[in-house]
């Protein structure tokens, strides 16, 4: 063959494969929860009581995310980040609190992805301006239930075009989403979609439904049960969508984003109540510092995953930090759309993700709140809280407990500086946006400097109650061990006839022993023979040298309880990465009698390193 003809036939070849990837543009869907603590996915690994198989399938298939962030501890800010690709404080839009004129001027991805050929809905939470003009902003279809309250909608829960219009509910709001969705997959299963499916979940007021609470029964606080089952319901959400496209065969023509909108409002004091109001709405941001309001990782540090099977490696983890910024220039970028540099501040993930491109996808990320402001680098984290400054190494302290700021004020220094420079294109220009409110203050000094907490007149009158509740509930008991072990929680401790008797008066009873030498094995079992006439599962925790917190939930194992008074041995296996100086035993999560007359600790070959006499 000639030179000329190879080519010509390599320019053939160049323009076939150029159409092919412009005909097989996406489809995009993204899962957008709602106050969503980064603890609460079962594929996080964090707690135990979490179950989302559906999700966690997601991130089998694709990526999970470890550094994946939201661009706001808040609702507004964070969804309109994501809708246009920008920063939101480009555009005015920082807090709940702002007027929606600079985001109305603003062109969306939905609106980006309508022009080059999408069909385009949106379901559940908007909170970007009247729900009856959604489609003002690029998305054909809405169904934007999110609560038991009538609605602003323009299809039927099956996907059939009406007047746009409030209509009353017909399902679960959790469940009517996902049915619509499902829905317009089915309707328009040969043509590109983007979905946007925004759950208000696990967002108060809670407002689970039976069917999901049944799934988690037992001791526990009302929130989080009701957090775990609205939790549930979405997962069943997802899995019903990833089923009707596996139906069609669309599983790998389609990109799947999870994201949470920012961390779990804990509330510092974690009510346990039920139904709406404020505080706690039983989400957890374990193992992360600080809640929903603070540029603290707890605040927007989310659950993140992106999926597309046959493009993205599955059951990969991503360590470089990414952002929500990223899914509108991601999306834009697949399907074909020409873009300017100022259109979005995120990138096109997928070189990053497939391991074409190995550099970390952004230099830095940079966020503003109010008067926050935060910048990572790496992993280095510069915080701003008014007249605060912290720095953070997350590398070694993903739980920002030691503020590096004093021994690295070079490092300090260089990301204020970068902080600043970014700044000054914000919508008002400069660090702060406005000054530290009286919450952030709260927050601050509570979960980064350490301070007891200051309250309201009404907090510390609620305060007072409970203390004084559980002061009846809690056995007066003695502050010294027996038999080397302390008691703690809610039960009090005594031997009786060669067994260490444990008496709970309620939902944490815990007993913990300091190990005389430090064990260096890496498997053991933990062997414990029990009667007990209490409620739940037992637990058992480890303490490893030079590990901080003492007793944290990656170092625990969970185990059923037989609560029919007769004794019975439980086989507890964990493997520890340092010497072991303590354990702890949780018997129960309930008030009862438990009687223990035997516990042992055997090495991974089951010869004893550790036998307690009663």
């Amino acid at each position: 063959m000639s030179q000329f003809m190879k080519h010509i036939s390599l320019l053939v070849f160049l323009l076939l494969t150029g159409l092919s990837q412009a005909e097989e543009r996406p489809n995009i869907i993204v899962f957008y929860t709602d106050d969503h603590g980064y603890a609460d996915l079962s594929c996080q690994g964090v707690l135990a009581d979490v179950r989302t198989p559906h999700v966690d399938a997601l991130a089998k298939n694709g990526v999970l995310a470890r550094n994946g962030y939201s661009t706001a501890p808040q609702c507004v800010p964070s969804r309109a980040g994501l809708m246009i690709g920008k920063f939101q404080s480009r555009f005015g839009v920082e807090t709940n609190g702002n007027s929606l004129d600079g985001f109305d001027d603003e062109q969306t991805i939905a609106e980006r992805l309508q022009k080059a050929g999408y069909v385009t809905a949106q379901f559940g939470k908007w909170h970007l301006g009247p729900t009856q003009k959604i489609t003002d902003h690029g998305f054909k279809h809405v169904y934007a239930q999110n609560s038991g309250a009538s609605f602003a909608a323009n299809i039927t829960i099956d996907g059939k075009d009406q007047k746009m219009q409030v209509v009353k509910p017909t399902m679960y709001h959790i469940d009517g989403c996902s049915t619509a969705a499902a829905s317009i997959i089915e309707r328009y299963k040969d043509q590109p979609i983007f979905l946007y499916v925004a759950y208000r979940a696990p967002h108060v007021p809670l407002d689970a439904t039976k069917k999901y609470l049944e799934r988690f029964p037992g001791e526990m606080p009302e929130r989080r049960r009701q957090a775990l089952a609205m939790l549930s319901a979405v997962d069943d959400g997802v899995g019903l969508i990833t089923q009707t496209l596996a139906k069609h065969q669309l599983t790998e023509k389609t990109l799947i984003f999870y994201i949470g909108d920012n961390g779990a409002p804990l509330k510092i004091h974690k009510l346990d109540a039920p139904g709406g109001g404020p505080g706690w709405d039983g989400s957890l941001n374990d193992p992360l510092n600080g809640e929903k309001g603070m540029l603290a990782e707890g605040g927007m540090h989310v659950p993140f995953i992106v999926s597309w099977p046959g493009r993205i490696p599955a059951g990969e983890l991503y360590d470089h930090p990414i952002s929500a910024l990223d899914v509108a220039a991601t999306a834009a970028e697949l399907a074909g759309i020409e873009s300017q540099p100022n259109d979005f501040d995120g990138v096109n993930l997928i070189p990053f993700l497939t391991g074409e491109n190995m550099a970390a996808p952004h230099e830095f990320l940079t966020w503003r709140w109010g008067g926050q402001s935060a910048i990572r680098e790496g992993k280095w984290k510069f915080l701003k809280g008014g007249i605060r400054e912290y720095l953070y190494d997350l590398e070694a302290d993903i739980g920002e407990q030691k503020n590096l700021l004093n021994k690295h004020p070079e490092i300090g220094a260089q990301l204020r500086s970068k902080l600043a420079n970014w700044a000054v294109e914000l919508n008002p220009p400069g660090l702060d946006a406005a000054s530290l409110s009286t919450a952030a203050k709260k927050y601050f000094d509570f979960y980064l400097d350490g301070k007891p907490l200051t309250q309201t007149r009404a907090e510390a009158l609620e305060e007072l109650i409970q203390s004084n509740l559980k002061r009846k509930q809690q056995p007066q008991r003695k502050s010294k061990p027996v038999a080397g072990w302390l008691a703690g929680g809610t039960c009090s401790l005594a031997l009786k006839e060669g067994s260490l008797i444990v008496t709970s008066s309620g939902r944490d009873p815990h007993l913990s022993f300091r190990l005389p030498t430090e064990l260096t094995q890496e498997k053991y079992v933990l062997k414990v023979t029990m009667a007990s006439s209490s409620k739940g599962s037992g637990q058992v925790f480890w303490q490893e040298k030079g590990v901080t917190p003492t007793f944290f939930r990656d170092r625990s194992r969970s185990f059923n309880v037989q609560h029919d008074g007769k004794p019975h041995e439980y086989s507890i296996p964990f493997v520890a990465k340092n010497p072991v100086v303590a354990v702890r035993v949780d018997p129960s999560n309930s008030h009862g009698k438990i009687t223990i007359s035997q516990i042992r600790l055997l090495d991974g070959d089951g010869k004893k390193v550790y036998q307690w006499q009663f």
